[in-house]
């Protein structure tokens, strides 16, 4: 690693997230209350736990490809997870140092939904014949950034995507989002106290008037209990399809993660914890419920 590649690093995650958070009105609602209340005094003190993308596991896209682009900028690729039910596959990253953020990176198994909605996938996706991502400049940070940003494919007709949301309703979010931020995460139990719990800034998120979802519970926890996700559920944003026709859609969402410290390290003192003192990575359970903070039945529960 060297630090160009980190400068291009910063450049690309700043491109991204400063979309995101134009696209994301929970993000900027949460950050001035964290402001006024002076909980931080501007967003480059929330640390951010990690990032959250979506894929479809056909040929030249998926996980194969766009990993490329943090394993090119140091990130290592970690545990490998199993959605079974919602029929993905992902793997986390971590960064490569301790101020950036892990990454998720979820794909969707296409092969595994019905005939009809592969055959809609592939309406939209055959065309593309080679990995887009190999035809990147990988050292040239808003070169990517753009690429995050550019359809590769149309734009889904309406009935098209309902056809999918009906199914699964992650393949119906990348079909028409694409490689859009699912999200960021804030980190919690980096904050001060009496918002360095999960269940104190739950109570904050509330009063802001944003809604928690409650799928597994408002707190997923994982069996060791060392890691505990909390999540807004996605505001609904107009979506325009092919021939102009409109939509109401879920579009991305914040997540909260508090990472509680690893046993052998409880007995140092709240000034000297690091990262690494803390649980790592992330849990099949927990992640599967976060998930659902862009499906229906949240949304509209």
């Amino acid at each position: 690693m060297n630090f160009n590649n980190h400068s291009q690093l910063d450049i690309f995650l700043n491109i991204l997230f400063e979309r995101y958070s134009q696209q994301v009105p929970a993000v900027r609602k949460i950050t001035d209350a964290m402001i006024s209340r002076g909980i931080v005094s501007g967003q480059e003190d929330i640390i951010n736990d990690h990032i959250a993308f979506r894929t479809l596991g056909v040929p030249h896209l998926g996980i194969n490809s766009f990993e490329k682009i943090f394993l090119h900028h140091g990130y290592t690729k970690r545990d490998n997870y199993y959605f079974e039910g919602k029929k993905l596959n992902a793997y986390w990253y971590s960064p490569p140092s301790p101020e950036y953020p892990r990454i998720f990176m979820s794909e969707l198994i296409v092969e595994q939904l019905s005939d009809h909605a592969q055959s809609l996938i592939s309406k939209y996706t055959s065309h593309i014949s080679a990995d887009p991502v190999d035809s990147l400049n990988l050292n040239d940070g808003q070169e990517i950034g753009e690429f995050f940003h550019k359809p590769l494919w149309e734009l889904p007709e309406k009935a098209d995507y309902e056809t999918l949301l009906g199914e699964s309703e992650y393949a119906a979010w990348v079909i028409y989002n694409r490689y859009y931020l699912n999200h960021y995460t804030i980190s919690v139990h980096d904050l001060k106290p009496g918002y360095n719990r999960l269940e104190d800034f739950n109570t904050f998120v509330t009063s802001l008037g944003l809604k928690l979802n409650t799928e597994g519970g408002t707190i997923k926890v994982s069996p060791d209990g060392l890691l505990r996700q909390s999540s807004s559920v996605a505001e609904m944003q107009e979506a325009i399809f092919a021939n102009g026709e409109k939509m109401d859609i879920a579009g991305s969402y914040v997540e909260f993660a508090e990472r509680l410290v690893l046993q052998q390290f409880t007995e140092l003192a709240a000034t000297e914890l690091k990262s690494e003192h803390r649980r790592e990575g992330f849990e099949t359970g927990n992640a599967d419920k976060i998930f659902e903070s862009t499906y229906t039945k949240q949304i509209k529960g």
